[in-house]
This record gives structure tokens, C-alpha cells and sequence, in this order.
């Protein structure tokens, strides 16, 4: 019998141990220097992203920064906060999709320099939609779009 696969919403509540603060490795040293990194539990990441109101912005820079003070750590793992950022955002969809109202506004989490982040449900032209409807100039950069002056509508954590 084939195994059941598991619901975003039940990836996005398995923490597998997490959260946990471990020292830098010498191959990620070379990018982020020395210290400690906090990989995150993803439901951290979901609870950073659901605070963020209606027509105010965060990227997952931040999310980052956030997490690695809350930890005492010296960064937040740029990986983890990013694959937990897009399970949250499919978390927030599936639940959509089974008709609740009050989701995780995903839509609202940009990556680095207020790109729109096209991996999340519904790509671009969906998060788009819902990012001008909240009051949000998008402008093409290239093959990216990004969310013009993002940093003046940046949420305080």
C-alpha cells in the first residue's frame, strides 16, 4: 500500500527538533563568517509571516535577522527560512483551498531586494493581484518583479 503523503499543514507542525542553534561550518564560513546559525522550527517562520498586517511588507532577510535574535544566534539559516517561508506559503493555499478565510498571507514575505517570489502558490501573477489590491506598485526587473519601495512598507518585528 503506498504511503499517504504528508498535507503541507502537517510538514509545516513537524519540527523534527527544531529550533537548533549550531555552529557555522567552515563551507558556509566562507559566505556568512564565523558564529553560530539557528535553523529554525517552520512554524516560527509561519508565525513571522502571519504578523505582517495588510499593506505592510517583510522579506526573509528579516524573518532571518528576527529568528537569529530570538535565538542569540549570529545568523538564521538563509536555506531553512526560505524552503520554510515557501511550505508555510503552500500551508496557507492548501487551507485556502479547503475554504478558511484567515491564511498566512505569503504574498506579503518578498525575497532579497523586494523580488516576488515566483516558487509560491499561484506564481507571480497571483501575488501580483493580491499585492496591487493591497495597495502595492509591482514593476518588472528583468525576467524578476519586484514590489517598488518595498522598504518603505516594511513591518517592524
Amino acid at each position: 500500500m503506498a504511503k499517504k503523503r504528508k498535507s503541507w499543514h502537517d510538514k509545516l507542525y513537524d519540527s523534527k527538533g527544531l529550533p537548533k542553534v549550531i555552529e557555522i561550518s567552515e563551507k558556509m564560513s566562507k559566505k556568512w563568517g564565523g558564529g553560530t546559525v539557528v535553523i529554525p522550527a517552520p512554524i516560527e517562520v509561519d508565525e513571522l509571516m502571519r504578523k505582517v498586517p495588510k499593506g505592510k511588507l517583510i522579506t526573509i532577510n528579516e524573518i532571518r535577522d528576527y529568528l537569529a535574535k530570538k535565538h542569540k544566534a549570529t545568523i538564521g539559516c538563509p536555506i531553512t527560512c526560505g524552503v520554510f517561508a515557501w511550505v508555510a506559503a503552500h500551508a496557507a493555499h492548501e487551507a485556502w483551498q479547503d475554504g478558511k478565510k484567515r491564511i498566512t498571507p505569503f504574498w506579503r514575505t518578498l525575497k532579497t531586494g523586494g523580488v516576488i517570489n515566483e516558487k509560491y502558490p499561484g506564481g507571480v501573477d497571483v501575488q501580483k493581484k493580491l499585492l496591487q489590491k493591497e495597495g502595492h506598485k509591482v514593476a518588472r526587473k528583468g525576467k524578476k518583479h519586484i514590489v517598488v519601495e518595498f522598504e518603505k512598507r516594511l513591518v517592524k518585528l
